[in-house]
């Protein structure tokens, strides 16, 4: 197939070799990324990507390359990266910690958006002009295009902003789902999270306000905490505390007007995720779904006996696999969070955008503490 000019930006794609079962820092399979000997400008061979050889300190070990790009195949599409942005996942699999990690070299992001430029001719479920975003994690999203399998992107309505496109992969699912999946949730009921400022937080605080439901955010104490607490609550959150406040006795005055929670997200670990189970409903759940403080979750005895609380866990990449031939469960997803952002009820977090070449300040930026603002590449 000759390729059309729109090829001047486009790169390698490689595609996620799938493997049963779920094991910590299990290694998938890719397809080898063809690395270019040298950086050339040829126009319609080669683009660029952020790519990394060794598994270490993201500013440290990631660069800046170019990669040849395949013809495209009867089953595949060739797609531009609008947006993709750095997430701590991102970084894991980066640093070498993450539960899946790519055949190296690899070219690191697991979210964006990108907009399909040609397509296979087999290919029935995109078409040219269409917007996509990944439907697992693994392809690499940190670069200007690629040539992935169609199956593994679905199709996204162009009405929706940008920025919200490329960030509604991972946190909105993963706070959709757990506000879905583990408790029946009414309006009027209580739902508790630490990490309230991170991208799974801000999700979590808008689709619950949009459900009519409660939340008690957990943020840590910092400089800034009066500019957070009224972010927050711009979004619809309830109520806005300190893990420090979360310690003290007058809590208990606390839940005399507030409903205890039947749900609790937890994202840090260790003594947050303890005091996080002390205020649960008794028979509520706790949903781990991050470990910022890379702490164990320390469950005391007297929650499980006296109490009976649920301890569960949540990985929205599993949910993709585990349901990756139900559509209609992933479609009827993605159509009510963009429902909620046509109505301005679900926006994406603050961004900073950045260009791929200025990448290792980016990636600085995003392991930084106590930043509320998410990096976003902009091809």
């Amino acid at each position: 197939m000759k390729l059309s000019p729109v090829t001047s930006f486009l790169l390698r794609g490689h595609r996620l070799c799938r493997i049963s079962g779920t094991v910590p820092c299990k290694r998938v399979r890719y397809e080898p990324v063809r690395l270019k000997k040298h950086f050339s400008v040829s126009a319609e061979t080669h683009s660029t990507a952020l790519l990394y050889r060794t598994h270490g300190e993201p500013s440290k070990v990631v660069q800046l390359e170019p990669l040849d790009l395949p013809p495209i195949g009867r089953e595949c599409v060739l797609v531009k990266m609008l947006a993709a942005p750095i997430n701590p996942s991102d970084l894991n699999m980066v640093q070498g910690t993450y539960a899946i990690l790519p055949s190296l070299p690899g070219v690191g992001g697991n979210e964006g958006v990108c907009q399909v430029m040609e397509v296979g001719n087999k290919v029935t479920t995109l078409k040219v002009g269409d917007w996509a975003i990944p439907r697992d994690a693994g392809i690499g999203t940190w670069r200007t295009a690629a040539v992935l399998k169609a199956e593994d992107l679905v199709a996204l309505p162009k009405d929706i902003p940008l920025l919200s496109a490329a960030t509604l992969g991972v946190n909105p699912c993963t706070a959709y789902r757990m506000l879905s999946d583990f408790e029946e949730l009414k309006p009027g009921d209580t739902v508790i999270q630490n990490a309230a400022n991170s991208g799974v937080g801000q999700a979590v605080i808008q689709i619950a306000a949009a459900k009519g439901i409660q939340t008690i955010n957990v943020v840590r104490d910092r400089p800034d905490l009066q500019q957070l607490h009224d972010r927050l609550k711009a979004l619809g959150a309830t109520h806005v505390i300190t893990e420090e406040s979360l310690r003290r006795p007058e809590m208990k005055e606390f839940f005399k007007s507030c409903s205890r929670p039947k749900l609790a997200l937890n994202g840090v670990g260790g003594k947050s995720a303890t005091e996080l189970l002390r205020h649960l409903k008794s028979g509520g759940s706790m949903v781990t779904y991050g470990g910022m403080a890379k702490l164990p979750v320390t469950v005391p005895v007297s929650a499980l006996i006296f109490k009976d609380v649920k301890i569960r866990g949540f990985w929205v990449t599993q949910w993709k696999r585990d349901n990756r031939h139900d559509e209609d469960s992933l479609q009827k997803m993605l159509d009510e969070l963009c429902i909620l952002i046509r109505a301005g009820k679900l926006s994406a977090p603050a961004c900073t955008e950045v260009r791929l070449q200025d990448f290792r300040k980016a990636l600085d930026d995003a392991m930084k503490p106590y930043v509320s603002t998410k990096q976003v590449f902009v091809m």
